[in-house]
């Protein structure tokens, strides 16, 4: 991998050009009738998402831990839209979701069941910063937390919503795909990280499963990307098992943010990168926007990895060749580390739901 191009895919991310596709593009009712989960949705860029959501028209479930937080929440997000707009129809509703517990993963998606049929687009946006894990730290089920959170129970509280999201994709075939504001697909979106490419293992697979079966390494910037790594491999095999039911799905880097995902790193370090580096975190929803809503990700585009603040990267341009080839199927020529990571994942719940 040439260092000038690494150089060239880091400084892209860092700072990339205007948005695309902003609020300005999903106007007051555009989305009305539709419904989003949005995890993670009561703070940070999940936040923000949610008060575009809300004032496009649309239901949006925040699926949060805490109720407290997510009730506070929809209080300042209506209070704040309907200060703009008094006729705004959108719905928020609190979601209870612990990414640390398969079994309350398990009820959060049984719970949506019981209150809506289909579900348009599942935003995965929640997850841990490598800050915020401490040494010895596990999930309820015993998993390192950062691999824990970010891919087997996404991927799990993912796969129970399969049915919402095919009566979602089925109720608007893809091939009417419109070249409107309101897509009228169904999408999954799996947030990943720079990270994924800049602190994965550089072993040529970006996963290392002796040592995840071990749990016991503790290397918190290179768990943290390897659990990214893996949130992109889940995103492409995701695509290619339900592109047949029209459900598109993207996995995205959000983009270099004031954040919560940077807590813990030391204030000299946060003082320079807050001036240099760091955007505020509507840019990242605008990049959750775009990767959601946009007419420009069509399911010809399902498996695509998106760049800060809304664009599709070819996998050509990938930094991380090995990554690429190693998340390809076998059939496609690659190692095969989708569906093996996939099927690792199911293992590791198979035992406890």
């Amino acid at each position: 991998m040439s260092p000038f191009f690494s150089i060239r895919a880091a400084l892209t991310q860092i700072y990339p050009p205007k948005p695309p596709f902003t609020e300005v593009d999903v106007p007051a009712g555009s989305q009305r009738g539709r419904v989003f989960i949005v995890t993670g949705g009561n703070a940070g860029i999940g936040l923000e998402l949610c008060k575009i959501l809300y004032t496009a028209g649309a239901t949006v479930y925040i699926a949060s831990r805490s109720k407290d937080k997510v009730e506070a929440a929809i209080k300042a997000i209506t209070a704040g839209a309907k200060s703009q707009d008094p006729t705004t129809s959108g719905q928020l509703k609190f979601l209870h979701l612990d990414l640390n517990d398969l079994h309350i993963v398990k009820a959060a998606a049984e719970s949506f069941a019981q209150q809506e049929s289909k579900l348009d687009v599942l935003w995965n946006n929640a997850g841990t910063g490598a800050n915020r894990v401490t040494p010895g730290q596990r999930t309820a089920q015993g998993f390192e937390p950062m691999i824990g959170f970010h891919c087997i129970a996404t991927l799990f509280f993912t796969q129970l919503l399969v049915p919402q999201l095919q009566a979602a994709a089925a109720a608007t075939p893809a091939s009417s795909f419109p070249s409107s504001t309101r897509p009228q697909t169904a999408r999954v979106v799996w947030t990943s990280s720079g990270l994924a490419e800049a602190g994965s293992p550089p072993n040529g697979l970006g996963l290392d499963f002796t040592l995840l079966d071990k749990g016991s390494n503790w290397k918190p910037i290179q768990n943290y990307g390897a659990s990214k790594a893996g949130t992109w491999f889940l995103s492409r095999e995701f695509a290619r098992r339900y592109a047949a039911d029209g459900i598109i799905s993207v996995c995205l880097n959000p983009g270099y943010l004031k954040t919560a995902s940077f807590d813990g790193t030391p204030a000299l370090v946060m003082f320079f990168m807050n001036r240099v580096m760091l955007s505020e975190p509507v840019f990242g929803a605008y990049t959750e926007l775009f990767a959601g809503l946009s007419p420009d990700v069509t399911l010809e585009k399902s498996g695509s990895y998106i760049n800060p603040w809304g664009r599709i990267r070819p996998d050509a341009d990938s930094p991380r060749q090995d990554l690429i080839r190693a998340g390809e199927s076998i059939e496609q020529g690659g190692l095969g580390y989708g569906e093996n990571f996939w099927a690792w994942c199911e293992n590791q719940w198979a035992p406890f739901v």
